[in-house]
């Protein structure tokens, strides 16, 4: 056996060299809510240091929240990619908390309704590619004997 062949990250029956297509969509996906969330961030610290925002000091506080919470999708996605079994909790965890997000959204008006349906979509899509039992196999979680 060559040595590609031993790694951790191989799943028995795929071809060597290439991931799981559950657990890397799953992670496209994660990446895709971190990066949301470090702009969101990002948007918010710029907005406060501008003094645009009522408060500076919530707009810095909200700021630094959002960035501090894009780690979780970003670690469970980099997890999810090398196949650590690990991240399947934090990435179900944050898609389970983008829901109530996305509803509050959906219910808003203007530009935040697009943007209550692309995180619902996200969070779903998510959901369901990572409860897919494939998934837990592809990652080595094992079921309950």
């Amino acid at each position: 056996m060559s040595g590609a062949e031993q790694t951790p990250e191989t799943v028995p029956g795929a071809p060597v060299g290439r991931r799981p297509g559950r657990p890397a969509a799953a992670a496209a996906l994660c990446g895709f809510q971190a990066l949301a969330l470090f702009v969101g961030g990002l948007y918010m610290l710029v907005s406060g240091l501008t003094g645009d925002p009522e408060s500076t000091s919530q707009a810095g506080t909200g700021g630094v929240t959002l960035i501090a919470l894009g780690l979780i999708p970003l670690l469970a996605a980099r997890g999810l990619l090398l196949g650590r079994g690990w991240s399947r909790g934090p990435a179900i965890i944050t898609q389970i908390m983008a829901l109530p997000v996305a509803w509050t959204l959906l219910r808003a008006s203007g530009a935040l309704i697009p943007a209550g349906i692309l995180l619902a979509a996200v969070a779903v899509t998510a959901l369901v590619l990572l409860l897919d039992p494939r998934t837990a196999q592809a990652l080595g979680i094992r079921g309950r004997a």
